[in-house]
C-alpha cells in the first residue's frame, strides 16, 4: 500500500510540518488583518512584527490543545472512507482555519491592543468573516502547500537514502 508524500507520517514530521504552517501563517495572516483594519503602511507592518512571536506561541497552542482535538473529532463526520485527498485537505483546513479564526478573531485584537476589552465582541460579526476569508485563502493556496511540498521532498530524501542503504 502506498504511503501520502504530501503528509506528516509520525510526531518529528507533525511537528515540522506545524512549525512551516504556523510560520508562514502568522508572518502573513496578522499583517494583512492588520493591514486591512489600520491601512497598510511601514510603521503599521512594523508595530505588527512586535506582537507576531506573541501570536506564533498563541496559535501553536491553540492549534496543538485546541483546534487539533476539535477537527479530529469533527472531520470524520464530514468525510468518508472514499473521500479522496483533496476533499480530506479541504475540510481539515476549513475546519482548522473555522475554529481558529473564531478564537484568534477574539485573542488576536486583544495581544494586538494590549488589553484585554468587549471590543472584539462588539465588533465580531465585522471582523471575524474578514478575518476567516484572509485565513482560509493564505492557508490554501499559500502555507499548505508550502508545508505538503515539504513533506513530500523529506519523504523523497528518506526513501532515496533507504535505497541507496538497500
Amino acid at each position: 500500500m502506498l504511503q501520502e508524500t504530501r503528509l506528516p507520517r509520525n510526531k518529528q514530521e507533525g511537528l515540522l510540518f506545524l512549525l512551516i504552517v504556523s510560520l508562514i501563517s502568522v508572518n502573513t495572516i496578522a499583517p494583512t488583518i492588520v493591514g486591512l483594519e489600520r491601512g497598510f503602511s511601514k510603521e503599521v507592518y512594523l508595530d505588527t512584527l512586535q506582537i507576531l512571536p506573541v501570536m506564533w506561541i498563541i496559535v501553536v497552542l491553540l492549534v496543538k490543545f485546541v483546534a487539533g482535538p476539535i477537527v479530529g473529532r469533527l472531520l470524520p463526520k464530514f468525510v468518508g472512507q472514499t473521500d479522496g485527498f483533496n476533499a480530506r485537505v479541504l475540510f481539515n483546513i476549513v475546519l482548522n482555519v473555522l475554529v481558529l479564526s473564531l478564537i484568534l478573531s477574539i485573542i488576536g485584537t486583544w495581544v494586538g491592543t494590549k488589553q484585554i476589552s468587549l471590543e472584539p465582541f462588539r465588533s465580531f460579526l465585522h471582523i471575524w468573516p474578514r478575518n476567516f476569508g484572509v485565513a482560509f485563502w493564505i492557508e490554501m493556496i499559500i502555507a499548505q502547500p508550502i508545508a505538503r511540498f515539504a513533506m513530500k521532498l523529506l519523504h523523497a530524501k528518506q526513501a532515496k537514502r533507504a535505497g541507496s542503504i538497500n
